[in-house]
């Protein structure tokens, strides 16, 4: 069920980037109206942009139907690194709860990862489809891009774990909740080593084989090239060999690894 929940998310994701990608569709524009009078429209009546929305709710509605049928054979969980709540799937509001809020991590998870490529700033063509789901924050300066993965999943946590709270029925503290907030809060960067394991793998994989000059693999050299800045003063080319990537993913991994366990350990030290 872990893999269908997935797929169901992975679904509502395309639909809602299709959501936020239709007003920069030139076709969707309307018709000039001088050409009103001669042209008709030969296609159906497009989809409207509530109309995606919808299919998202009706989509989440209904796993959360098919996993209450499902019952006790599934436990439900959320992997927020630092915890991992879980809900109850014989009762019908905990697990549309749980529908909607694992439909929200899959979102958290996406823009955060591009949150990152925004705030590497490749080159362009490549780069438009990054401003595409990032709007209006893609312009901001980079020491506030880099702060709001903490500080917008903190306070929705802080939102949030309060009906969490209520249907596991456990007394929090508002100084217990703040604290629990800001370690989720500081779980949402392991996102990030994602998208700089991606980028410096396919960064080496074009190292060795040439794969032509389009503006993707142009976009990742240089995207790659500012995530390996840092190690570019210790040797690690022997001939014609550039151990930097390697080292570069093994650092990732590592350090990620290092903070999932010790937000793991502060959590559970957090006081109930």
């Amino acid at each position: 069920m872990g893999i269908v929940d997935f797929i169901l998310n992975l679904a509502g994701l395309l639909l809602w980037l299709n959501w936020r990608s239709v007003r920069f569709d030139p076709l969707a524009k309307r018709t000039p109206a001088t050409l009103m009078g001669t042209l008709r429209p030969a296609d159906p009546k497009k989809i409207r942009r509530w109309h995606l929305l919808a299919i998202i709710a009706g989509l989440l509605v209904l796993r959360a139907m098919v996993y209450r049928w499902i019952g006790p054979l599934w436990v439900a969980k959320l992997d927020l690194v630092a915890t991992t709540p879980q809900f109850r799937s014989n009762l019908f509001p905990d697990i549309l709860f749980f529908s909607f809020l694992s439909f929200g991590l899959t979102l958290v998870v996406f823009y955060v990862g591009v949150l990152l490529l925004s705030i590497l700033h490749g080159p362009e063509p490549i780069h438009r489809l990054v401003k595409i789901p990032m709007g209006r924050v893609d312009g901001w300066p980079v020491w506030l891009k880099v702060l709001l993965p903490l500080i917008i999943v903190s306070v929705f946590w802080w939102l949030l774990s309060w009906p969490l709270d209520g249907m596991q029925k456990l007394p929090v503290s508002m100084a217990q909740r703040c604290e629990q907030s800001l370690v989720i809060g500081l779980g949402s960067y392991v996102v990030w080593k994602f998208p700089t394991g991606a980028l410096l793998g396919l960064y080496l994989l074009n190292s060795y084989i040439y794969f032509g000059k389009h503006p993707f693999w142009k976009y990742v050299s240089l995207a790659a090239q500012t995530l390996l800045r840092p190690l570019k003063p210790i040797p690690l080319r022997m001939g014609k060999v550039d151990f930097a990537p390697v080292v570069g993913i093994a650092i990732i991994f590592l350090a990620a690894e290092g903070m999932e366990r010790g937000l793991v350990w502060l959590y559970a030290k957090l006081p109930l």
